[in-house]
């Protein structure tokens, strides 16, 4: 049986608390006052983005199966969110709205990056918007952000917001991060299976027992700290972890987990459970390096992941989907945060925010200057991480996502036609958008212009559907998913030729 969903968190009552809010509109923003930080007191920013983890793969956020006692570790020196979400589903899309600020729907990168070659699945009822392919350089990313600020830049590992360049993942010269910000960094695939190719003859090696690997992106991660220490910090580490392919030199690792899963259960989830544990101890690796430089007590460290767990590999229940959809098991994302004396320690709230409002937030955390000029979707929940009650208007904000294509690309006619919980299929995604106001989410489809209408309070697993008990509701949330999309100027679907 899945574990229930965490208790709510308790606030003090509203007069209690100040907030600064950033008011959008018309691409002006208006800044509130922040804590003004001299050089020597801004915090360095840590920003450790795990690839297709699960919004339940750690035993800190209730996996039964998994050891992660590094990350669980982290969320009790500093605070988890129960309630955070990915900006997308799917790996690019939601990369560009952490780098950005800015929704997929806005950016017009709701996929992941695509040649215009590519084709999706054929005979389908809707046309769907061409692939997006690179980030625009005339967006401004957070290290662009930071960097005028006095910050050293650092990205390491998986980019994947540009065409592919010397092969799969690799970053592209005219669209990779050295062009949007970040002064350093390396493609290393490390540990992780996409680096098998290269290396003909590594796979059949079996790591001894006790031993995880040498992973020489996290190595490089660290000597960036190491030579960093003198000036503050942002470093942004994007593991490949644990995205298929789903396999694990460490066999000692992978009979423990074959062990305790349950009788019948796939033997990848295995492997999987494996990957996880790997990534954690990656994670307390470069967590080690910076207790070790002295850097731990004034770096703001953020853990999340880029989307929902994989259907087949990770228990997403009690939410309903996985990656590739919008439904709470394809969006919802594990999300820590840690500052020692700023960021209060073993703390769990249930605040709901977005990927797009890590720009601003760490803007906020750090007094760096957001970009002038540009309209930003997220908002600044800096106040809410130091363990300030949430203000009502980040509370019923609306938040948006838009996915307009079909997935999977291939084998779609295969794929399982409903979306369960928990039941390790892929199934069918068709193009579709969601809004969540407060506790109610409407999500509707392109095909047939159905709505469906949840109470995730009461019904977080998005089991009983609500949109003909509630029309007056329902007609409300869409109107109001509608005017956003209008005013993101987001791509729709098209009905195909006959």
């Amino acid at each position: 049986m899945a574990p229930p969903l965490p208790p709510r968190s308790t606030a003090p009552s509203p007069g209690a608390f100040r907030c600064h809010r950033w008011l959008l509109g018309a691409g002006v923003l208006l800044l509130g006052a922040f804590p003004a930080f001299g050089a020597a007191s801004r915090p360095n920013v840590l920003v450790i983005l795990a690839d297709d983890l699960g919004w339940r793969d750690l035993r800190c956020t209730g996996s039964p199966w998994h050891d992660t006692p590094h990350l669980d570790r982290l969320a009790r020196e500093g605070t988890r969110f129960t309630q955070a979400y990915a900006a997308a589903p799917i790996c690019s899309a939601a990369r560009v709205a952490l780098l950005t600020g800015r929704s997929p729907a806005r950016l017009g990168f709701e996929f992941v990056t695509k040649p215009a070659s590519a084709r999706p699945p054929a005979g389908l009822p809707l046309r769907v918007p061409p692939y997006p392919l690179d980030l625009p350089l005339s967006e401004v990313t957070l290290a662009e952000v930071l960097a005028p600020a006095g910050y050293a830049t650092g990205y390491f590992g998986k980019w994947h917001v540009s065409a592919h360049h010397g092969g799969y993942l690799g970053w592209s010269p005219t669209h990779g991060p050295r062009q949007q910000g970040f002064a350093e960094g390396d493609a290393e695939l490390g540990l992780h299976p996409y680096a098998y190719p290269g290396r003909p003859g590594v796979r059949e090696e079996t790591l001894p027992v006790g031993q995880y690997g040498e992973d020489e992106l996290t190595t490089k991660a660290i000597a960036f700290l190491r030579a960093r220490r003198d000036r503050p910090f942002f470093l942004m580490l994007g593991h490949y972890f644990v995205h298929d392919p789903i396999h694990s030199r460490a066999a000692w690792l992978v009979r423990k987990y074959a062990a305790r899963l349950p009788a019948g259960a796939d033997p990848r989830r295995a492997e999987y459970a494996a990957m996880v544990e790997t990534l954690d101890h990656l994670v307390g690796r470069l967590l080690a390096a910076l207790n070790e430089l002295g850097l731990a007590d004034n770096t703001l460290v953020v853990f999340t992941s880029d989307n929902g767990g994989h259907p087949a590999y990770s228990a997403n229940g009690p939410l309903r989907g996985s990656k590739w959809n919008l439904h709470e098991g394809g969006i919802r994302v594990p999300w820590i945060v840690r500052w020692p004396g700023r960021v209060p320690a073993g703390s769990v709230s249930d605040v709901p925010f977005v990927g797009t409002d890590l720009l601003p937030t760490v803007a906020g955390a750090t007094g760096a200057p957001p970009p002038a000029g540009v309209t930003l979707d997220g908002r600044n929940l800096w106040p809410v991480w130091r363990g300030e009650p949430a203000a009502t208007e980040l509370l019923t904000r609306p938040l948006l996502w838009h996915f307009p294509y079909y997935h999977p690309e291939t084998g779609f006619a295969a794929a399982r036609a409903t979306i369960g919980v928990s039941d390790f299929a892929v199934s069918q995604t068709r193009p579709h958008a969601a809004l969540r106001l407060g506790d109610w989410k409407l999500l509707h489809s392109f095909e047939d212009a159905r709505d469906e209408l949840y109470h995730l309070g009461r019904d977080p697993g998005e089991q009983t559907d609500l949109a003909t008990r509630e029309p007056a509701r329902t007609r409300e949330l869409r109107r109001r998913l509608d005017a956003a999309l209008e005013e993101a100027g987001a791509r729709r679907p098209t009905r195909a030729d006959p």
